[in-house]
């Protein structure tokens, strides 16, 4: 096991490299001036002399070699400088640390609900082929795969927060400081992103038990008597697990996306809206920053999900 971790962080590294890599140039290949779009915000721009243009880009490393920008950012992320954002003009560590929990609040309730609930769901109708709650919950996991969750959050908006006006449609409170206004504020946006989940955890779920139902050491459970309850939770749920987990540890990396998209429908000043901004306003470090971070936590994720797979079955070994 140990051996195969080592083998695996070697190659997360790789991975890291390439994404640092990729991100950087292309941000560079987009059209326009990053000084220029963010000076444009102050009255004074039309006013400002050439040389004050100079001095913001070599204020921000961008009057060197792109190579030597690459190596010094690199250099900076060792130090545990990300740089200084362009746009906002504040360390953009400063910044991932004051949106990174709104959109870790977020994206934890939202794979919780989506493995629990879909991992149950797909659990009873497989106990329960063909029955109506079967009916019932697969059709519904169609349109939980399909819909795009920006077109489900502003659904959600209007449904529940401007004609019956249940719930606010937009805006952020931290639990610490109103629990009930802060519930009240996610259940539309950690719906959107447990979705699909939800819908995609209850389909594996339901293909998983119902292969593992036609095993033999199943058939030997049932001829020795045993009850639905124990043949279900102690025998069929186990064995069924790894596809799903495997399911949840990509669902990690759609969730991340998706909350670019949602917490720009509901306002929530997470680290995906300052992810979009940011890419308008071509503020390279911010994005590069939330790139890598993005980056490390689907490498680690999944690294997570592979050991697990030794837990859940045993006959699983890694060399």
């Amino acid at each position: 096991m140990t051996t195969y971790i080592i083998r695996r962080l070697i190659q997360a590294l790789v991975v890291l490299i390439l994404v640092t890599l990729i991100v950087f140039f292309v941000m560079r290949l987009l059209p326009g001036d990053p000084v220029l779009i963010y000076v444009a915000q102050t009255a004074e721009f039309e006013a400002m002399p050439p040389e004050t243009l100079d001095r913001l880009r070599a204020e921000f490393g961008l009057d060197k070699h792109i190579m030597v920008q690459y190596a010094n950012w690199v250099a900076g992320i060792f130090r545990g400088d990300f740089g200084t954002s362009i746009f906002y003009r504040e360390d953009v560590g400063t910044l991932m640390l004051e949106r990174f929990p709104i959109t870790i609040h977020l994206g934890f309730l939202a794979v919780i609900i989506g493995a629990v609930f879909g991992a149950l769901a797909g659990m009873l109708t497989a106990v329960r082929r063909g029955k109506w709650l079967d009916k019932t919950v697969t059709p519904l996991t169609y349109g939980g795969l399909t819909i795009p969750v920006f077109l489900l959050g502003i659904l959600l908006i209007y449904a529940f927060g401007v004609k019956l006006g249940w719930l606010p449609i937009s805006g952020y409170t931290s639990p610490l400081d109103d629990f009930w206004l802060s519930t009240r504020q996610v259940i539309m946006p950690v719906f959107c992103l447990a979705v699909f989940g939800l819908a995609a955890n209850a389909r594996q779920m339901r293909s998983s038990m119902l292969e593992v139902t036609r095993q033999d050491y199943i058939r030997t459970a049932w001829a020795k008597g045993l009850g639905e309850r124990v043949v279900v939770m102690r025998h069929m749920l186990k064995n069924s697990l790894i596809p799903v987990i495997t399911l949840m540890g990509v669902g990690v990396s759609i969730i991340l996306g998706g909350s670019v998209l949602v917490e720009r429908v509901f306002a929530i000043p997470g680290v995906g809206s300052l992810f979009v901004s940011s890419i308008f306003g071509q503020d390279y470090v911010v994005v590069q920053a939330i790139t890598l971070v993005f980056a490390v936590i689907i490498l680690m994720v999944n690294l997570i999900v592979d050991i697990s797979y030794a837990w859940l079955d045993p006959r699983i070994r890694y060399g």
